[in-house]
């Protein structure tokens, strides 16, 4: 399943900004993964953090290949050795052991959480141990599909902004007004940006100054 989104919301964005409908143009339709499921995407996120792209998609075939499923009681009922030896930090299991504890025993309800606005929903997913802000924000894209997330800690959709708008750098105060513009089509905003971050448009060059060796 991918993130869905049409002609809709690119509009709204072309008509916003002259220099993100010219990127649109260029790329075309943007098709990213999303993950339907609250709890498997948390754990996929805990488990994906400070390591590659690819050494999260191993240790998540890994994982499904033991548990069969990735639910609380799988997770659950795995001793943490048996987790780890798919390649998980001995603290990522304890923050998906722990979160699979709050979800079994009711203390946390994630169908409560998929219904909150998106600050509430940032703010209970950001309690849990092993998340952060910029986390909960792409559980909310990629998971939730919320329409409007824009992350200031992305250091992709900030690239993508110097890339796009020729900025030296993007702080809070410019990050705003680019989240204002493209406010209630902020997700499809962040596809772009990745894509362009990526490389989508060879031409298009990072205007962060370099840094001196």
């Amino acid at each position: 399943m991918y993130f869905q989104y049409g002609s809709r919301e690119t509009e709204y964005l072309k008509s916003r900004d002259k220099a993100l409908g010219e990127v649109i143009d260029r790329i075309g339709p943007v098709f990213r993964e999303t993950d339907p499921d609250l709890f498997s995407s948390v754990v996929h996120h805990i488990v994906g953090q400070q390591i590659s792209t690819k050494a999260q998609a191993t240790i998540w075939a890994r994982m499904k290949e033991q548990l069969g499923e990735v639910t609380p009681a799988t997770i659950a009922a795995a001793p943490a050795a048996r987790l780890q030896s798919a390649g998980i930090s001995f603290r990522k299991v304890e923050y998906i052991r722990d979160f699979a504890a709050k979800v079994q025993s009711g203390a946390l309800d994630l169908q409560e959480i998929s219904r909150l606005p998106d600050d509430q929903a940032i703010k209970a997913l950001a309690s849990l141990k092993g998340i952060g802000v910029w986390t909960a924000e792409m559980i909310l894209l990629f998971c939730l599909q919320r329409p409007d997330i824009l992350s200031f800690d992305d250091l992709a959709i900030q690239r993508g902004l110097r890339m796009v708008y020729h900025h030296r750098s993007i702080d809070r105060k410019r990050f705003e007004k680019y989240r204002r513009r493209f406010s209630p089509c902020g997700s499809v905003a962040s596809l772009y940006l990745w894509a362009v971050a990526g490389g989508a448009i060879p031409e298009m060059k990072d205007y962060a100054p370099k840094r001196r060796k």
